[in-house]
């Protein structure tokens, strides 16, 4: 296999439960663009991935092997409010109202599956 042009030396790889509601609150909340979902027999997802601007997260759907675990994720955006307010409004909990800090625009929120996003805009 060619690496793909979107892979980085690092990305992150998440196990979710209810990987389909995963999908559309990243392609909702980040514009998230699919690249890749690959299914298990059963329909699940195995393996899949999205990009958000040059990155990309890859996930898969949690079963009795692969246990859900959250993750924390740093996400730069131009548009932080829009970002953090779509999220809320897809259910996440806020875990830092929306404010301005030392490196810039910032806030935090926390997704269905558990996971915490940190989006912030630097001056």
């Amino acid at each position: 296999m060619e690496t793909p042009d979107y892979y980085l030396p690092i990305m992150p790889y998440l196990i979710v439960e209810k990987a389909n509601e995963f999908i559309e609150f990243i392609k909702e909340v980040f514009g998230a663009e699919e690249k890749l979902i690959a299914p298990r027999e059963d329909g699940t997802i195995m393996h899949a991935e999205f990009s958000l601007g040059k990155a990309t997260i890859m996930f898969a759907a949690a079963n009795e092997t692969y246990k859900s675990f959250p993750c924390g994720m740093f996400v730069l955006r131009e548009d932080v409010d829009t970002v953090y307010h779509k999220a809320l409004a897809r259910g996440a909990v806020s875990l830092q109202e929306l404010g301005e800090h030392g490196y810039g625009r910032s806030g935090g929120f926390q997704d269905k599956s558990g996971n915490q996003w940190w989006v912030t805009k630097l001056d």
